[in-house]
């Protein structure tokens, strides 16, 4: 009987193990280094949504010469509101008004605290609570 050269054996389950090891250790290097662009996506995410959402909002100031107030907030660029003051000529806007990367409304207050000629629209952030300094809004230099 023949015996079987080294050509026809194989792989060995240790050197299976190390390539299955090495692939690893790529795959974590990768999700390590790829991990900050996700908070970059989504900041450039919650910018776009601001400046869409102002775009609205301007466009039924236009139309209406006043923002919606707080209480009947971004839904009165998707349906007509029902309180005071109610809206002279109404369209729909919208759709639907979109959440921010962490699935929560966005914030709109009319008027608002940093603009109080205007109205304060912004994202609690990755902390999902407002006014504790992770806030994404419309009164940053670099939303507008």
């Amino acid at each position: 009987m023949k015996p079987i050269s080294r050509k026809n054996r194989g792989f060995t389950l240790l050197e299976m193990m190390l390539v299955v090891m090495i692939i690893g250790i790529l795959l974590a290097a990768a999700v390590h280094y790829m991990s900050g662009n996700v908070d970059v996506a989504r900041d450039v995410r919650i910018k776009a949504d601001l400046q869409s959402i102002t775009t609205e909002l301007k466009l039924y100031q236009g139309m209406n010469g006043f923002y919606p107030t707080t209480e009947q907030g971004l839904q009165a660029l998707v349906t007509r509101p029902e309180s005071d003051p109610k809206p002279t000529e109404w369209h729909q806007l919208m759709d639907q008004v979109p959440l921010d990367p962490w699935q929560n409304p966005y914030i709109y207050e009319n008027p608002g605290k940093h603009n109080q000629n205007s109205f304060d629209l912004y994202s609690a952030g990755a902390n999902r609570k407002a006014g504790t300094g992770t806030d994404i809004g419309n009164w940053d230099p670099d939303t507008k």
